[in-house]
């Protein structure tokens, strides 16, 4: 069985903007959601990079006590946008408490800030401390709490599959709710991802000396995928949440429909932890064309993983002349809003449908001068108008996983 699967609501909690007009307007305008990293008064006097993509606006949760207590910020953030797009789709409310919608939606870590208080309790001197760990601590800060605090919210009982893959972690959500749909395991599967603001993470990063550290006086300026002058990723925050339905399903139901995912390929490069593979990054890529039914020449939009290190902009520039040439246009959105972690796939993912249906492609921001072994590909520097027909979105992790999502725009 093979059924088609139609995207028919998004939302995105990002450094640019919550609503689709500000973030394209971000887009538009080259506005940079990275900002400095506040001091948290205990890790940053050890950490290099001072920079951090950072949702710096206020966000009205209209959320009865009974959900949020179980709730950190990450968990705040899944439930935000996954009440967005249940709002925006407009589903029976029978439906989504029928067994016929799932859940895919996942963290890098859970929430940072929750475990910390936790660790520091535990680690902190007399066991009375002990008493003022909450008892639903470990809810909010284990690495499912997006998943499951969004299906207690809305009262989803179908299945819940919970990813956490880092960089991988909501496309492989994506992907795996497209299976879901297409193998008719289910008829509806809301996927996505989310990652709060907490410096343990710029720590992580900073250690293993992949975090950007040149522009800590200028945080706009960084991070600068494929430019000469790049130094590193620039950790960030937000979550993205997508609803994925079978054609008919929504067809039926009189849905407006966004896009149409085609294809979906994941894998990993079973050798080293953190450096990137050509050879594993090629396969994946090949393989969700195979998947799509679609030729390489027929794609006209990639955004890219570009982190901005030194190594993984090349090999996968270096990917894409391997497998599409130089014909589509190639876009790394986390210039704008930096690495949000665990929802990069999923925000990535929604800014190309908003550009799949506004006509344009946005450029790399901080894209000056490109590094000669990243000149291959054809890369976006200016606002480009661009008829997208179908776009590929791709995703590398830490622990070698890797992944490719093909969108098609909608047409019946």
């Amino acid at each position: 069985m093979n059924r088609r699967v139609v995207i028919t609501a998004c939302s995105a909690i990002t450094p640019i903007g919550h609503s689709r007009a500000d973030i394209c307007r971000s887009l538009l305008k080259g506005v940079s959601g990275v900002k400095a990293l506040r001091d948290d008064g205990l890790l940053t006097r050890y950490i290099q990079s001072g920079v951090f993509g950072t949702v710096d606006y206020p966000i009205d949760y209209a959320f009865k006590r009974q959900h949020s207590k179980t709730m950190g910020p990450v968990a705040y953030y899944a439930c935000q946008v996954a009440k967005d797009v249940l709002e925006q789709a407009g589903l029976d409310p029978a439906f989504i408490g029928s067994g016929r919608l799932g859940v895919a939606f996942g963290s890098t870590h859970g929430s940072p800030t929750v475990q910390r208080d936790i660790y520091r309790t535990f680690f902190g001197g007399s066991q009375s401390k002990f008493s003022s760990i909450g008892a639903v601590d470990y809810l909010k800060s284990m690495v499912h709490t997006t998943a499951v605090n969004i299906t207690k919210m809305f009262g989803i009982t179908g299945r819940v599959i919970s990813s956490s893959t880092a960089c991988t972690t909501s496309s492989q959500s994506i992907g795996f709710g497209y299976e879901a749909v297409k193998y008719g395991m289910q008829d509806a599967m809301l996927c996505g991802g989310a990652d709060e603001y907490d410096t343990t993470t710029v720590a992580v990063f900073d250690n293993l000396l992949a975090c950007s550290t040149k522009f800590n006086a200028t945080p706009h300026l960084t991070p600068r995928p494929f430019d000469i002058q790049r130094d590193g990723l620039v950790v960030g925050e937000g979550a993205g949440a997508v609803l994925l339905e079978e054609y008919e399903f929504a067809r039926n139901r009189g849905a407006h429909i966004l896009g149409e995912v085609i294809g979906f390929a994941c894998n990993n490069n079973g050798g080293d932890l953190v450096l990137p593979n050509m050879d594993g990054i090629t396969l994946t890529l090949r393989s969700a064309l195979k998947d799509a039914r679609t030729n390489p020449e027929e794609v006209d939009f990639i955004s890219a993983h570009a982190t901005a290190t030194k190594m993984g902009d090349v090999i996968e520039a270096q990917a894409i002349a391997k497998v599409y040439g130089d014909k589509p246009l190639v876009a790394g959105l986390k210039s704008y809003m930096g690495h949000t972690m665990g929802s990069c796939g999923v925000i990535e993912t929604i800014l190309s449908l908003y550009m799949l249906a506004e006509g344009w492609v946005a450029p790399t921001l901080n894209l000056i001068e490109i590094d000669k072994r990243c000149a291959m590909i054809r890369h976006a520097t200016t606002i480009t108008e661009a008829k997208i027909r179908i776009a590929a979105v791709q995703n590398f992790a830490f622990g070698g996983v890797n992944t490719s999502l093909l969108l098609k725009k909608f047409d019946d």
